[in-house]
């Protein structure tokens, strides 16, 4: 019996709940059948894949008005669930409708009747999964007692520790805290500190917090290692099997602090047409399916990359060093060669095994010295590559512009990373410029996803895709509500959203005071890219066919498929039922676990980058910075700086005149002065405020006199 027998039977017009007794007997369950059925009932009803009533018979939650899904708080206090079902809107849920759940839990909500125009709103009537087993935060002691307050301030409530569980931790300390008793309406919950991690302004306690918050695994188990110590590097009888490339003059390209290489590539021409290649580390023959090592990497999803470290998917042994595509040294590949026209279409490829020698490991700074400043110095010492670094500069463009013509959205934000200093301080904000050599890479990548993607579509073979979905209708009617009021418009209906409506948008606002936010709030009207074991487009790209396939060592997802492929090049169509069935529940289990440890270390990283940066601002409290009004709110007005730091301006502190907040101009306007600030208008702002903690600066307006 597999679970999606018993959920086709519930789905079906006619069914209605049932007793568990009364689904053995539908199903016509011999005896000894029966405790495994009754077994997977109890998981689908722990994963709220069916709801058990309290007349106990068993449903779907769809059926039921009900939804499950994961619930996103929020620092106002409210919360968001985000539906498991794929396509079904978030459902919104008040504080005093929480009923105990906290941030992350796995609920059941029950939909409440909606109000016309509005989204659905809920109660959350059940708890399948807690979340914040621990939780990081500041303790504060009291004389016979201690409270957590937590640093996520997603988590609204204050946790509770008795005199005898604070481990002697002082007013002002980071600690980690284990829940000991959940919270309930009208009452906190309760927990024990299980470590203290040291002042909060103590060297790299603030990014220590974040990697405990985010339960981030540090250290590897010690059979991962001793399994990572005994991989060969290269076994002879390997080359026999595979296509030699050694040859080949190849390249890595990548930024001057990386360390996990997992990507080369080469080209020459071929006729008029391009010859692509794109060699990926092959870590999928060094991380056996079922190994230790494919275990761990599984549970952890991805790499992580902080502000001052890499928490890395697989030990170093493997990421930096066996699988890494280092320089001058024999390595193992997948390939993916593509003869590429000069309208930039695939005329042929293939997928291959392969051996590969780097020649040279480029950074972005040197290719983009060589290609865009001419830099004689540098043109010289790779002068036997120059001409290859020429041509696939001259193949990006013939990419780029056939990806941008079908309709691909292309955003332009702007980029920076924090510099920092041995203890961890930060020196400098440093604002990140795209040249043509992160360019190059990054269309020869989405091509050979794209290729590989398409291929293994067609052989119809267990897959995972990155998928992005078309933005949900509320989410795009509010959209075109917002632009309206700055005279945009995306063209489109509910069932003919193209992604290229979002691109001509984009191209309109682009050097105008409001493109920021025109580009910020777009981004945010759209889904969250995930993985998928179903090909269902991908709407920002533009493509048809998509999965992630350039980044074994740092995304799982890249090595299933890398494993698939394998297989399928080894054997085709040979593979039998009961394989193929296996690697279905292999690539739905590997689309699930990397889309939610995926979205963990996008937060870790995003955080970690935002508190340094609010760090660095405090050391220029009293300064004068030039920035530009980003968006506008009833409260105030947030003002971005050059460096790409945020603060608010709060509308308390124009006190020139009387401002008004006019939604429909998203500006405010003087009663007197007839001032106005608007999106998008550049401004002199003082620093007169900045929490780290919260994460928070608040500017003022400097007046010129």
């Amino acid at each position: 019996m597999k679970k999606q027998e018993i959920i086709d039977l519930m789905r079906k017009k006619t069914y209605k709940p049932l007793t568990a007794e009364e689904l053995v007997s539908i199903f016509d369950l011999d005896v000894d059948e029966i405790p495994g059925f009754l077994s997977l009932l109890r998981e689908m009803e722990r994963e709220g894949e069916v709801i058990l009533t309290r007349k106990n018979k068993y449903g779907l939650p769809e059926k039921m008005g009900l939804v499950v899904g994961l619930l996103q708080g929020h620092p106002g206090g409210f919360a968001f669930v985000l539906p498991d079902r794929v396509g079904e809107p978030d459902v919104y849920v008040s504080a005093e409708n929480l009923n105990g759940a906290m941030h992350n839990d796995k609920v059941v909500v029950r939909k409440h009747k909606p109000s016309i125009g509005r989204k659905p709103e809920g109660e959350v009537i059940r708890i399948l999964k807690r979340a914040n087993e621990t939780i990081v935060g500041t303790f504060e002691r009291s004389n016979n007692f201690g409270f957590v307050v937590p640093d996520d301030r997603r988590i609204k409530q204050d946790i509770y520790i008795p005199k005898k569980e604070t481990m002697d931790a002082e007013t002002g300390d980071k600690v980690v805290v284990s829940i000991t008793t959940w919270p309930k309406p009208g009452r906190n919950p309760e927990g024990r500190i299980i470590e203290v991690l040291g002042k909060y302004n103590e060297p790299g306690v603030d990014v220590l917090s974040i990697v405990r918050k985010y339960q981030l695994p540090e250290e590897f188990p010690q059979k991962v290692l001793n399994e990572a110590k005994r991989v060969a590097f290269l076994p002879e009888e390997e080359y026999k099997k595979r296509r030699d490339l050694r040859h080949w003059k190849t390249v890595t390209i990548d930024g001057e602090d990386a360390k996990d290489l997992d990507d080369a590539v080469t080209i020459s021409r071929k006729g008029r047409n391009y010859l692509l290649g794109v060699h990926i580390a092959d870590v999928g023959y060094y991380v056996k399916e079922n190994s230790e090592l494919d275990k761990e990497a599984f549970n952890r999803g991805t790499s992580v990359y902080l502000v001052d470290r890499v928490i890395p998917m697989l030990p170093p042994q493997l990421s930096n060093d066996i699988c890494s595509l280092n320089a001058g040294v024999d390595r193992l590949a997948m390939s993916v060669i593509m003869e590429v026209t000069p309208k930039g279409e695939v005329l042929d490829h293939e997928i291959i095994p392969s051996v590969i020698n780097v020649d040279h490991r480029m950074t972005y700074t040197a290719v983009n010295k060589i290609l865009e400043e001419r830099d004689e110095e540098l043109r010289a010492r790779y002068r036997d590559f120059v001409p290859e670094f020429e041509l696939m500069a001259e193949l990006c463009k013939i990419l780029r512009k056939k990806r941008l013509a079908r309709g691909a959205i292309d955003f332009e934000f702007p980029e920076s990373k924090v510099i920092l200093d041995e203890q961890g301080k930060p020196l400098e904000i440093k604002k990140l410029e795209r040249g043509i050599g992160e360019k190059l890479i990054e269309e020869f990548m989405i091509l050979a996803n794209e290729t590989v993607a398409e291929y293994m579509y067609w052989l119809e073979a267990p897959f995972v895709y990155r998928v992005h979905e078309p933005p949900d209708p509320d989410d795009f009617q509010a959209l075109n509500d917002f632009l309206h009021r700055l005279g945009y418009h995306i063209v489109g209906g509910e069932d003919s959203i193209h992604p290229r409506a979002f691109q001509a948008v984009i191209n309109k606002v682009h050097g105008k005071p409001e493109e920021r936010v025109v580009n910020t709030v777009m981004l945010r009207s759209m889904k969250h890219a995930r993985y998928a074991s179903t090909c269902l487009g991908h709407f920002g790209l533009a493509s048809r066919y998509y999965c992630h396939f350039t980044s074994p060592i740092r995304r799982y997802p890249d090595l299933t498929i890398h494993r698939i492929i394998r297989e399928y090049l080894d054997r085709g169509a040979r593979l039998n039922k009961k394989r193929v069935e296996q690697l279905q529940e292999l690539t739905a289990a590997s689309a699930d676990q990397s889309s939610i440890r995926e979205r963990i270390a996008e937060e870790a990283e995003r955080e970690s980058v935002d508190m340094k940066k609010v760090e660095y601002m405090q050391r220029h409290l009293g300064q004068v910075f030039t920035g530009i009004i980003s968006s506008v709110t009833p409260f105030g007005m947030f003002v971005e700086l050059d460096n790409t730091v945020e603060g608010l301006v709060h509308v308390s502190t124009l006190t020139d005149d009387y401002y008004e907040y006019v939604e429909e101009q998203l500006a405010f306007v003087g009663q007197h002065t007839n001032n106005i600030y608007k999106i998008g208008d550049e401004v002199k702002v003082e620093v007169v405020k900045v929490n780290v903690a919260a994460r928070e600066i608040d500017f003022e307006l400097v007046q010129d006199f």
